[in-house]
């Protein structure tokens, strides 16, 4: 077995979407050879068809195809009636999509803390961020764990809230028993390239059970016209494409061995890393069940051992070095260093390390060498 202890370097990337593509070659040439041969590119049966599948599987009664994750915030919140002079609440331990849809309306986006295990938004302190402007939540279920919704539900119903998942990481996963997307008002999926349901491009659904916020999404979605030729408000150009949808729809397929087989791979490394000083694996809530979009440890000194990994051949990622309070975007808003010190905290702390389905035995053995050998030098290095 070759470990990063020996001459035989490997290259383990973060994510390996030639692996997962060589599985499904054909099929997906198949789905792109049909649209090609049916040429309707936008709105066709493949985006149709796939809005039913995603919705179904999300248990849910529609689904609506956007032009991408972050659309399908922006116009998920514009049709929940967010608007200028509102407040929503978000997690600052987020990707800046997450507090920029809120900006895009006009609203103001107020940041909460974490569960410091988790990495999701806190229930117990969202409460005294309401006041008589605020009209939304978005739980961010991160890195592949849904958020912990009992509370959040319950808040949002006591003050009369929208919920709006941001389900970008998160397609799969499940609170409870429900679908992480099919417990707020809407959920909203990114397809990215990286998530666990990737498209070949940008790509992005809204799925809910209101058919009076379905009906809004379709016309938002086309410059605010329900009707063609006929707008009626403010809208986007914000549509799934047809190649995207069909491709999707034959990934569809594989989701859930997909995510099974990055559990397994999270199983294996908590069983190679779970002896390593000074490294937090990551907490699985009992209640959830987790996809594993990342896989993400905390460790001290973490710049340096991620500088040491990559080095090793480890490719390693920081999901996120900057909170989004901190972002020079929001510094008008007054929430300065130390005010969210759980989120803080993590920022300094966490590191990603490769998973993909496809990741073997053998590389996994490869990362947790390489992991144990970084956490070594460095203990060394500080005595």
């Amino acid at each position: 077995m070759a470990t990063a202890a020996t001459k035989v370097q490997m290259q383990i990337p973060i994510l390996d979407l030639k692996a997962q593509y060589e599985t499904i070659r054909e099929e997906i040439q198949e789905a792109i050879g049909r649209v090609l041969e049916k040429q309707h590119f936008i709105l066709g049966p493949e985006v149709k068809a796939l809005e039913g599948e995603i919705a179904q599987y999300c248990g849910r009664k529609y689904g609506i195809g956007v032009a991408s994750g972050t659309d399908a915030l922006i116009l998920g919140l514009k049709a929940c009636g967010i608007g200028p002079g509102d407040k929503v609440i978000v997690p600052s331990f987020s990707f800046i999509a997450t507090a920029d849809a809120v900006s895009a309306l006009g609203a103001e986006p107020v940041f909460a803390d974490i569960d410091p295990e988790t990495f999701n938004i806190d229930p117990s302190l969202i409460e005294p961020l309401i006041d008589s402007h605020t009209k939304a939540i978005v739980p961010v279920h991160l890195y592949g764990q849904a958020a912990d919704m009992g509370p959040i539900l319950a808040l949002a119903k006591a003050h009369n809230l929208k919920v709006v998942e941001d389900a970008a990481q998160a397609l799969g996963a499940s609170y409870e028993g429900r679908r992480a997307t099919a417990l707020g008002d809407i959920g909203c999926i990114s397809f990215f390239p990286s998530k666990n349901l990737g498209a070949y491009g940008d790509g992005g659904m809204i799925v809910t059970d209101s058919e009076e916020i379905y009906r809004h999404l379709i016309s938002l979605r086309a410059h605010g016209s329900a009707k063609k030729y006929f707008s009626e408000e403010q809208g986007w150009n914000s549509r799934l494409d047809e190649l995207q949808a069909a491709i999707l729809r034959v990934k569809l397929g594989y989701l859930d061995q997909w995510c099974s087989g990055r559990r397994a791979a999270a199983d294996r490394y908590n069983q190679l890393l779970s002896g390593i000083p000074n490294v937090v694996l990551p907490v699985r809530d009992p209640r959830c069940e987790h996809v594993f979009h990342q896989y993400t440890i905390r460790v001290g000194n973490r710049d340096q051992v991620q500088k040491r990994l990559t080095e090793q051949g480890v490719s390693t990622m920081v999901y996120y070095p900057v909170p989004i309070h901190l972002q020079p975007i929001y510094s008008s808003l007054g929430t300065g260093p130390a005010s969210l010190p759980r989120t803080e905290a993590a920022c300094r702390e966490v590191l990603s390390l490769p998973i993909f389905p496809e990741l073997t035995k053998e590389q996994a053995e490869y990362v947790a060498e390489a992991l144990t050998l970084a956490i070594s030098e460095q203990s060394r290095s500080t005595r």
